[in-house]
């Protein structure tokens, strides 16, 4: 595993997500354009994935996010996403959101390093508890498992892949402790 010696994850404030802006939108446009079924239809337009990630970069500037950023020799390959805002009822919970690899690096454990920082840094914000999405019967639904995340359930024709097919989509949840 010497290519997983030269992957960092960091957590990107509001300054560097501006500065990686270019290379976040090419992570999404990348997933998009295999196939990822990340809330956003293909094809995706630059534009569109520009104003994702400033909406994102405002959620980090107000703490309603933590924006986690993948690097292999250098370069942006990956980001997920733990969201903070949520109810008054549920100050113990966040949502881990769009995990993404960029396809030329998938297959080198980005992926899971991504989520396991995701579950760290959820526990050092004083986190309990996680919840995600993620389509039913891909590589991330199988990571999930691996990482011995609990899978609450399947919602049958809950979103669509990117070329407007019907996808399932699996709840996960996870207690931290």
């Amino acid at each position: 595993m010497v290519a997983s010696l030269m992957i960092e994850i960091r957590r990107l404030n509001a300054t560097e997500a501006l500065e990686y802006l270019g290379a976040l939108v090419e992570v999404l446009l990348d997933c998009v354009e295999g196939g990822a079924s990340v809330g956003f239809m293909a094809p995706l337009p630059r534009a569109t994935a520009e104003s994702f990630f400033e909406k994102v970069v405002q959620g980090v500037q107000q703490d309603d996010r933590i924006l986690l950023a993948a690097f292999m020799d250098s370069k942006l390959v990956g980001t997920v996403q733990v969201l903070l805002a949520t109810p008054p009822n549920q100050p113990h919970r966040a949502d881990v959101a769009k995990l993404m690899v960029i396809r030329s690096a998938r297959g080198q454990a980005i992926g899971a390093r991504l989520v396991e920082h995701a579950e760290e840094t959820s526990r050092l914000q004083g986190k309990t508890l996680l919840v995600l999405d993620t389509a039913t019967g891909g590589d991330a639904e199988r990571l999930y498992m691996r990482l011995a995340w609990n899978r609450a359930g399947v919602i049958p024709q809950y979103a669509l892949f990117p070329d407007g097919t019907w996808c399932d989509t699996t709840i996960f949840w996870k207690q931290l402790v």
